[in-house]
């Protein structure tokens, strides 16, 4: 949105300077992209007053003028008609750089006779279209700055141009009265009255109107009148430089009208060249195929329930977003119809993006335009048309009704303060808000509060906090220490689950995981490759085909990750992300997971040949790393099982139980990998903090360390069993022979083959006992030995290997 500073002070009564101006407006919440110093750009332009004028020896067009400088006479040679003595005129030297040509000056010659700069049109400094001759100033003194003289003359010319972003929110600001009314609240100045009387018709409306009952919902208001004997010409300066100063090109008094009031009162207008409308205005819903040749100059087709404006002869205008060609104004245009109606918002997006126009109109219809300003801006669009073209108004025509718009909500201003955080009084609070156009009254602590018609985005109660706090100026809050509600510490404000979370976060960073944060969205391919992709979490408007469904694992994403990470040539990486993953699409199906993915090898090259391809050992430890760190019990079983995105050899699930699965660790499957694109292999783990028993003690302290008083024994057995004997269940079974005394079992050595014989292996394992109550006999130490053989034997078939 783009407006300059006088235009601005139509509306509000400031003395304020501009970078006052857009400070202020930069805190009201309505950022202040930038702003344009027009005159900067004329600042070496200077006065010059013409001497005499020649007329050039070989060039029939041109002249030689003597021009007075504040540097001296120089000579200069011109071809405009109007250059000739005693005029005084613009003067560009050599050196200066002239914007409307793109051009740096220097001294040259021109058909044989040196010129030293030039004198300039409008054109030249872009301050109009107009170069039919060069610029004739009725005063000024010679050497006197250009800029200068504009700002006290013709200030509109070197305006300063204020640009600010727009938030969905505050459609109200799309016109500039609504940028003066936040300013007028904020004390920056006073907002001027603004009211308009209707003008009484002087004929009744040939043209009539009709919506018809299916079209209501999306065009509930249209109001015209038709003004006979219009002269439709060029627009007055002061318009012209407006539109110029925010982009637009003027095109005629009728048009710039309507661009006028788009961005002075958000009120978009259109204006029918009535002589080409045959029979009345029927605003209607298309069927489908119908054609029109917008302004534009791009034919469109309507898709079935589109609104349009039509006549007898078809459609005339595509309803809120852009006029037909045929039935444009032109220099010829004599009598006008002028229409000035409401659109449903949602009607004119949907329209807007299947037709793929972007016009002023339907940005500011799609956003919302004040319902109750669609009577009263025709009859300010008819008053200027009046005063700018002339011609006879007719009565109104008039289609629906205006929208009811009237609802209040109550402030509590107590509430606003604990809110806030500062100190508003109640009757500031309530100036505030009858600034910005609400009507605020009550008694007590509690105001009712009218929200005006303009003000769609303003829903309740919170909604009426922000205005009050915007405009109050959030940097006025001071920080202020939090009271505390009972002495001495505070209590733990993280949950379990958050500090296990952070706890996983931390611990695989510290291993040299480098965090990820993917997306919650992954297409249905990759959905599926993990036990998803069904409808129940399929998006129903996705941002991208490629995010189509809810993820029903972290590994996906890593996986993702790390192939656009090897196509840019890195290839050893380490990731992990920690986040929720989704196994149904109903709230509360989903589960939290802690998940790390190794590829490539563990290290740079080296010459001491340390460097090797990471494997299923380097994941299980880092996997017990993070577990250990959330608090899981160290005695946990690895068992088989684990889901088909896991090599089916090559993974382990960490169980403290057949049902209670911590997590898994092991090497992604082949398939999914070449499926990815990701060169592998690739080792990865999955934890499911959920799953790890909360601790006995909720106290934040450990208990103490327990040294044990005696001597610890380890004893070495090798036992011969079948090859499909896991080594899990000989651990198991060893461990169970005394699970007071027996510590830790753990496995040292695998052989199979020599004079085993076919389908036998060997597995050693180490047991360490630990005694609570004395010092280990070797009577004790065999009695123990012999209940591991015998409980190995039970449950694996295996015998001790002599």
């Amino acid at each position: 949105m783009k407006f300059t500073l006088s235009w601005l002070k139509d509306h509000l009564e400031t003395e304020a300077s501009v970078d006052e101006i857009a400070e202020a407006l930069t805190d009201l919440g309505l950022e202040v992209e930038g702003v344009e110093d027009r005159g900067a750009r004329l600042s070496s332009f200077t006065l010059a007053k013409v001497v005499s004028a020649e007329q050039h020896p070989d060039a029939d067009r041109l002249r030689v003028c003597v021009v007075e400088t504040d540097e001296g006479d120089k000579q200069i040679v011109c071809g405009a008609p109007n250059a000739r003595a005693g005029i005084t005129v613009v003067l560009a030297k050599p050196g200066d750089y002239v914007p409307g040509i793109d051009v740096t000056l220097s001294v040259g010659k021109i058909r044989g006779v040196e010129s030293h700069g030039m004198m300039a049109s409008e054109r030249e400094l872009e301050l109009s279209d107009e170069h039919s001759g060069i610029i004739e100033l009725p005063s000024g003194e010679v050497g006197e700055r250009f800029v200068d003289w504009l700002a006290a003359n013709d200030p509109a010319k070197v305006d300063p141009v204020i640009e600010i972003a727009i938030t969905p929110n505050r459609q109200d600001a799309l016109g500039v009265r609504g940028i003066a009314r936040d300013l007028a609240a904020r004390g920056i100045g006073k907002l001027k009255p603004y009211s308009v009387d209707p003008l009484p018709g002087a004929f009744p409306c040939p043209i009539g109107v009709t919506i018809d009952d299916d079209t209501l919902d999306g065009a509930p208001h249209f109001t015209g009148r038709l003004i006979r004997g219009v002269k439709n010409g060029p627009s007055p300066a002061w318009l012209q430089d407006r539109l110029r100063a925010i982009g637009l090109r003027p095109i005629s008094a009728l048009v710039d009208i309507t661009n006028f009031f788009t961005y002075d009162m958000n009120r978009p207008l259109h204006v029918f060249d009535a002589d080409k409308v045959k029979g009345d205005v029927r605003v209607h819903r298309a069927e489908g195929g119908e054609e029109l040749l917008a302004l534009d100059e791009r034919t469109y087709t309507f898709a079935k329930g589109q609104i349009i404006i039509s006549g007898e002869d078809g459609p005339e205008s595509i309803a809120g977003i852009m006029g037909g060609e045929e039935s444009g104004c032109t220099e010829d245009t004599v009598n006008v119809f002028l229409e000035s109606a409401y659109w449903d918002p949602i009607q004119i997006a949907y329209t807007g993006r299947d037709l793929k126009i972007h016009s002023d109109a339907r940005y500011r219809f799609e956003r919302g335009v004040d319902p109750d300003y669609t009577l009263p801006g025709l009859e300010a669009a008819t008053r200027m048309i009046l005063d700018l073209c002339g011609g006879a108004p007719s009565e109104v025509v008039e289609a629906g009704a205006a929208l009811k718009t009237a609802r209040s909500y109550p402030l509590d201003t107590a509430r606003v303060i604990s809110l806030v955080g500062m100190e508003i009084p109640k009757q500031e609070q309530a100036r505030i808000l009858t600034d910005l156009g609400f009507s605020a009254t009550g008694t007590g602590d509690v105001l009712e509060v009218w929200v005006p018609s303009w003000r769609r985005d303003v829903q309740g109660e919170a909604d009426l906090v922000e205005e009050v706090a915007r405009v109050a100026s959030l940097t006025k809050l001071e920080p202020k220490p939090m009271r505390r509600t009972k002495p001495g510490v505070p209590a733990p404000v993280l949950t379990p689950m958050q500090l296990r979370e952070r706890a996983a976060r931390r611990t695989c960073a510290a291993l040299g995981y480098n965090e990820c944060v993917t997306y919650s969205f992954i297409d249905r391919a990759s959905a599926a490759l993990f036990g998803g992709g069904t409808d129940d979490v399929m998006l129903e408007n996705p941002i991208s085909s490629e995010m189509s469904h809810m993820r029903p694992h972290l590994l996906p994403g890593l996986l993702q990750a790390a192939a656009r990470n090897q196509a840019r040539g890195m290839m050893d990486l380490a990731l992990f992300e920690v986040g929720h993953a989704f196994q149904g699409g109903e709230p509360g199906e989903q589960h939290l997971q802690a998940t790390g993915l190794l590829v490539g090898h563990t290290g740079p090259r080296d010459p001491h040949g340390a460097r090797r391809p990471i494997d299923l050992f380097d994941v299980k430890a880092d996997a017990e790393a993070v577990l250990s760190a959330i608090g899981a019990p160290a005695k946990a079983q690895i068992l088989r099982g684990g889901p088909d995105w896991w090599h089916p050899g090559r993974h382990g699930v960490i169980c403290l139980g057949p049902k209670k699965v911590l997590g898994i660790f092991g090497e992604v499957h082949p398939r999914v990998l070449s499926a990815m694109d990701v060169k592998g292999p690739a080792m990865a783990f999955t934890l499911f903090p959920a799953e790890v028993p909360m601790p006995k003690s909720q106290g934040a302290s450990r208990g103490a360390a327990v040294m044990p008083e005696y001597q610890a024994v380890e004893r070495d057995f090798a036992f011969v069993v079948d090859a499909q004997v896991e080594a899990l269940n000989l651990m198991n079974a060893a461990a169970g022979a005394d699970k007071a005394l027996i510590e830790e079992v753990r496995v040292f050595d695998e052989f199979v083959g020599g004079s085993l014989g076919e389908g036998k292996k060997s597995i050693a394992l180490t047991v360490r006992m630990q005694p609570t109550r004395g010092t280990l006999t070797e009577d004790e130490i065999e009695a123990v030995g012999a209940k591991i053989v015998e409980k190995v034997g039970k449950a694996t078939g295996g015998t001790l290997r002599g």
